[in-house]
């Protein structure tokens, strides 16, 4: 069965693979952005209807994380759209030991629709395609939290997760936790870079507060500066983010990719390759 789906941060790192998985079985996808038509933004709630008129489902992604103000008003308004709309079922993208984040989850698994939530772990791609790739390029990894262990997931298993549960109704009410299959240190994954790529790059141990202190030296917003010091303080020092889940392989039924997999597959694209033009 062919669905008509609203994929809400379709250009992002998730959402634009799910577009991807979603288009390729032949499903309708509509691309939640403020530039696509109709237009959708979080800080607009006019938007939000016209965006889901005529969908049968959406993925949720919110811009920038569930833990920040405003987050569980828009996702109240968000669900209460989709109701009305008649949407059947919604799945939210949200972070594993974020308490935040679990206070969104309660909206939508209140709301009356069909859902399922999707726990990420934090995700491979950050060093490559988000807030970490300048770190890397320059050879110099500064980030605080050195002995936190984490099983960093890779966006093409959120992505294939996602895909799944979105379309098939055996998910129905679940919550799914996607990490990677090891738990590994800023420390270790940065050697495992180094030696993938083939180069000298260097994890610095820092404070979090030296780390905000560079992110507003950057010119970051305050809204930006204050969630990362969120999710390294209150996030990685929980030890439930710590844990390895097999969600992946059992939704899936592969493995989930390893970081080592990530980090060569990364390296053939050339993304590490490229000059370095700012750092936080």
């Amino acid at each position: 069965m062919k669905h008509n789906i609203l994929v809400i941060g379709g250009t992002g790192k998730t959402g634009r693979r799910v577009v991807e998985g979603l288009t390729q079985q032949g499903h309708n996808v509509r691309i939640g952005s403020r530039r696509n038509a109709p237009a959708f933004n979080w800080d607009d709630p006019t938007t939000y209807s016209q965006a889901l008129k005529g969908m049968d489902r959406a993925y949720i992604v919110y811009y920038p994380d569930l833990a920040v103000p405003g987050a569980r008003d828009a996702i109240t308004a968000l669900t209460e759209a989709a109701l009305k709309e008649g949407l059947e079922k919604v799945v939210l993208l949200s972070g594993k030991g974020e308490a935040e984040a679990e206070a969104c989850e309660q909206i939508v698994a209140n709301s009356g629709l069909n859902y399922t939530l999707v726990r990420a772990s934090w995700f491979n791609q950050n060093f490559s395609e988000g807030a970490f790739l300048d770190f890397v390029l320059a050879g110099q990894v500064a980030l605080p939290m050195p002995d936190a262990e984490i099983p960093f997931v890779d966006a093409d298993d959120i992505a294939d997760v996602v895909t799944k549960v979105l379309v098939d109704d055996n998910y129905n009410g679940q919550t799914i936790t996607v990490t990677g299959p090891r738990k590994m240190t800023f420390r270790e994954v940065v050697a495992t870079m180094a030696q993938t790529i083939g180069r000298d790059i260097h994890y610095q141990p820092i404070t979090i507060e030296e780390f905000k202190k560079g992110m507003e030296a950057a010119g970051l917003p305050e809204s930006y500066v204050w969630l990362f010091g969120y999710l390294f303080q209150e996030v990685l020092g929980n030890p439930d983010n710590q844990s390895v889940s097999k969600d992946v392989e059992n939704v899936l039924g592969r493995k989930a990719t390893d970081f080592q997999e990530y980090a060569e597959k990364t390296m053939a694209t050339g993304v590490w390759n490229q000059e370095v033009t700012q750092s936080i």
